[in-house]
């Protein structure tokens, strides 16, 4: 039953970053005047579909709860003979193409800060900067000298500007020992922290620093704006961040989760309420927002980049080119989610 349950939610959550991406994609095709052939949320066969009257657009519920896709005349080839030109993506202008396009992303952010504000409106705004809460006596870090309401600003020469950011750094650090600057007192001091080993509540080995980031929050509309906005750029740079160790090395693949490590992220969510499963939505709304933002061929991001050459060049790029550019990317992603879905699965057992 509980796995019946974490199902409907993963599908209900996906669903709705989905369905919001799509939808900007689709409200700003409408009004550009481009010719929607079909809405779908979610991939592969089709469990049904139906069209509304006077409207051209097929709408469809697809059996795969990833992903979606808004079929527009005139972007992956170039002409339809069946579609009159003024109705083909081709035919617009620059700015319009363009809003189409990132209107997919533009909601999915939207959406986030919505979902933050409303969550801090109703439960209040945590801290945003690194300011350490509860430090464990006899821990590595209460050993070198770090104290309660300590604010992290500075790991490894790094300067932090989120406790989301000092979490990643801490996950790239290791069992490395550890340089930080602390603000005390208006004071700047420097600690170094080399994390024990210890063992968890399962008995495996694991490097521990000994303390927690705050957990005070603040309440209030000024203070949930604040918190909504924030946040989510404290996300966005943490994504940003994973991308580049990933390039470097100090970040590996096995860090990502795919549907089926996603499938267990909301399954432990939920476990600890329902604005777990409110701010899940938020993150990944992010980060299929921050993804699709990235200059790769089939993401909205590589088809902006397309759009800025043809800006920069003066002409468009041949429509083959870039359609088989995009299906290069398109394969090498699904190759990427199977080497992503195998981790997840292994991680089970």
């Amino acid at each position: 039953m509980t796995f019946i349950i974490t199902l409907i939610e993963f599908i209900i959550i996906l669903g709705i970053t989905v369905l919001i991406h799509e939808a900007g994609h689709y409200y700003f095709a409408k009004k550009a005047g481009i010719y929607v052939y079909e809405f779908s949320i979610g991939m592969g066969p089709k469990l049904f579909g139906w069209n509304r009257k006077n409207d051209e657009t097929d709408y469809s519920i697809r059996a795969i709860p990833i992903g979606g896709y808004v079929s527009m005349a005139g972007e992956e080839i170039e002409i339809d003979e069946d579609i009159p030109k003024e109705k083909q993506m081709q035919s617009k202008t620059w700015m319009q193409k363009f809003m189409t396009i990132i209107a997919g992303v533009m909601m999915n952010f939207i959406l986030a800060i919505t979902l933050l504000f409303i969550i801090s409106l109703i439960a209040g705004s945590p801290v945003l900067n690194a300011k350490v809460g509860e430090v464990t006596k006899d821990g590595a870090a209460y050993k070198a000298g770090l104290r309660k309401n300590d604010e992290i600003i500075e790991i490894n020469g790094k300067k932090i500007i989120s406790g989301d950011h000092f979490v990643l750094e801490i996950q790239v650090n290791g069992q490395n020992e550890a340089k930080m600057k602390v603000l005390r007192d208006g004071k700047e001091e420097t600690l170094n922290v080399k994390p024990q080993k210890e063992k968890d509540e399962e008995g495996n080995e694991v490097y521990s620093y000994g303390f927690a980031l705050s957990d005070q929050r603040e309440y209030g509309i000024l203070a949930s704006l604040k918190y909504a906005f924030f946040k989510t750029f404290s996300l966005l740079h943490q994504m940003v961040l994973i991308i580049f160790y990933l390039c470097t090395g100090a970040l590996s693949l096995n860090n990502l989760a795919g549907p089926v490590g996603i499938f267990n992220i909301v399954g432990e969510s939920a476990k600890a309420g329902f604005l777990n499963l409110v701010y899940l939505t938020a993150y990944l709304s992010i980060n299929v927002g921050f993804i699709n933002l990235l200059p790769f061929p089939a993401f909205d991001g590589g088809r902006v980049l397309f759009m800025i050459i043809e800006k920069i060049k003066g002409s468009p790029v041949d429509p083959k080119i870039e359609n088989w550019i995009h299906s290069v990317g398109f394969i090498l992603l699904i190759l990427l989610m199977i080497f992503i879905t195998y981790n997840d699965i292994l991680r089970l057992f």
